[in-house]
Order: structure tokens, then C-alpha cells, then sequence
């Protein structure tokens, strides 16, 4: 069998994962894999296009493309109102618990670090109030867009940072660790040792939303992204990642084989006969001695959380 399809996005850009250095990436090599993963004609002229120095993909075209499909991603966020569905959980687990900061992980545009920043300042004074004194923080490794979400919450006057970094080296403050739409970007070992490495810088806990896969993921996808998005990569790998993102099941046994000392549990992981009335799930992760405060935190919404275990 050939190697699984990849997201486009996945094979033009690279990162040296110690220095976090960006790495050249050759035009050919790129197009070898693809016709290795039989990723199609479509995928291939996509990348064929792209414009080139000497065989090596123009970094300065691939750092505005990405900023132009991370502002399309920003409007599947805005539809999904990911912002409201992360404070959801993120509330009640910074109430019980110890952390000092949420960190997303692979934060694109900071989006959903944006959203969140702002409506904790709207909040301040009211019954809402949540979060004073938790720092707020975004990082990637790409530095186009990390510079782009740092001048946006700026322009927003906003209290959050972002940064060019790998989140799980931070070890500076206990965290919980967010992500949209990332997490399915992992396979196999690699998945486990995300969550390994979490629990090894001291996360107190992880809340990772993605794509829930479903009999209508991949059609909503491609009516979502054909209707929504210009750029032929957004609408490429859009309805890839809804072929790719994980089963609830795969999330669980990979973040238990990571992380023993948390406990774990799914949030809107069910697939009901319409599953398009909740489009994304997320694996949810708690130190054990918070795992009985978050739930009864949670309250109602606790009825949408499988058992922590």
C-alpha cells in the first residue's frame, strides 16, 4: 500500500524540529512524494505552480500563501464559533485547577487566542469574568504567521502574546494546552508523543478540538470549502483533513498510551443521525486529582463528556 495522503500544506513547508530553522524544500521533492502517497493531478498541479528559486519553493510566496489560507481557516473558526466552543471547556477547567496560562498549540493566525482575550476583557466586571492572571499565548513554528497574529491582536488591543516556539518547551508556568483543527496532523507514534510530551512539561490539562469523522465530513467539507475559500490549497487540504481527522476512539488509546498520569474523555464525541448539528469533537485531558472537580464544574455540559478515565 502506498503512504497515507497528506495535507499539501504538510509537504511545502519544513522546520529543522530542534532549531525550529526553516528548512529549503525543493520543488521535485515534493511532487516525488505526492506521486509516492498517489495524492492525484489536482494535488500535483497545485504544487506544480507554486513558484520556485533554483528548483527550491519561494519561501516569500509560501509565508503570504499560508497567511492568506490561515485567514480562510479564520473563517471556518468564525462559522464554528470554535472561540465559544473552547471557552465551553476551558472555563471550568481553569476554575479547578492550578494553570497560569493556555497555550494553542500550531495558533496559525491566534484566532481562537484572539477570541479569547477579547472576551475575557469584555467580560471583566460582570458575572462572566473568567481567567484574570491567566496569560494567554499562541505558538507555531511558522514566523509569517505568528508575526501576522502578534500585529492583529495588537491592532486589537488585545492581552495575549504569540510566538515562534515549540509549546511543549516552554515549561514555564502550568498549562493547559488547546488546539483546533491540528491534532489529526499526527499519526500513529507521533500522535502518542503529543500528548507524552505535554504531560512531560507539566500540562495540568489539554482540551484539542478537530473534525469529527462522520458519513457527511468529507461532502460538508468540500460544499464548505468550495463555497468559502479562493485558495486552491484551503479547498485541497480542507476536505483532506475531514478524510484524515481521527476517530474518537484512535484519540483516546493514543493520549492514554501517552500520558497515563491524566485521565481522558471525549467532548460531543458521539456520531448522531444528523452529525452535521456538531461538526467537531475534542479530546479533553485532566490530571487525575482535578478530574472529579472539572466534571461537576462542567455542569450541564457534563452530559456531553464521555467517562474521564
Amino acid at each position: 500500500m502506498p503512504p497515507e495522503r497528506v495535507e499539501i500544506t504538510d509537504l511545502i513547508i519544513d522546520y529543522d524540529p530542534e532549531t525550529l530553522a526553516r528548512k529549503p524544500v525543493r520543488k521535485d521533492d515534493v511532487l516525488a512524494a505526492m506521486a509516492e502517497r498517489r495524492m492525484g493531478r489536482r494535488a500535483a498541479r497545485i504544487v506544480a505552480g507554486l513558484p520556485d528559486v533554483g528548483g527550491v519553493l519561494d519561501e516569500a510566496h509560501l509565508d503570504a500563501l499560508f497567511v492568506r489560507i490561515h485567514a480562510e481557516l479564520q473563517r471556518l473558526n468564525e462559522e464554528f464559533r470554535q472561540g465559544e466552543r473552547l471557552l465551553m471547556l476551558l472555563e471550568p477547567m481553569l476554575r479547578v485547577s492550578s494553570a497560569q496560562r493556555v497555550v494553542d498549540v500550531g495558533c496559525g493566525l491566534g484566532y481562537v487566542v484572539r477570541w479569547l482575550a477579547a472576551h475575557r476583557q469584555s467580560a471583566r466586571g460582570t458575572a462572566r469574568a473568567w481567567g484574570d492572571g491567566v496569560e494567554l499565548l499562541g505558538c507555531d513554528y511558522n514566523r509569517a504567521l505568528v508575526t501576522e497574529a502578534q500585529r492583529l491582536a495588537e491592532v486589537e488591543a488585545l492581552e495575549c502574546a504569540f510566538r515562534v516556539a515549540n509549546a511543549f518547551r516552554l515549561r514555564e508556568q502550568p498549562a493547559v494546552f488547546t488546539s483546533s483543527g491540528v491534532i489529526h496532523h499526527f499519526r500513529g507514534d507521533a500522535l502518542a508523543a503529543v500528548f507524552r510530551a505535554q504531560a512531560e512539561s507539566g500540562a495540568v490539562a489539554c482540551i484539542h478540538f478537530d473534525i469529527k469523522p462522520s458519513w457527511v465530513a468529507p461532502m460538508g467539507a468540500y460544499v464548505f470549502h468550495e463555497a468559502r475559500m479562493r485558495e486552491r490549497v484551503s479547498r485541497h487540504d480542507g476536505v483532506l483533513s475531514a478524510v484524515r481527522a481521527h476517530p474518537a476512539a484512535t484519540l483516546l488509546q493514543a493520549a492514554r498510551a501517552g500520558a497515563p498520569e491524566m485521565v481522558f474523555a471525549m467532548f460531543d464525541g458521539a456520531v448522531g443521525f444528523l452529525p452535521i448539528l456538531r461538526v467537531m469533537h475534542a479530546v479533553v485531558g485532566v490530571r487525575r486529582e482535578h478530574a472529579a472537580a472539572f466534571r461537576g464544574a462542567l455542569g450541564p455540559l457534563g452530559a456531553r463528556l464521555s467517562e474521564l478515565s
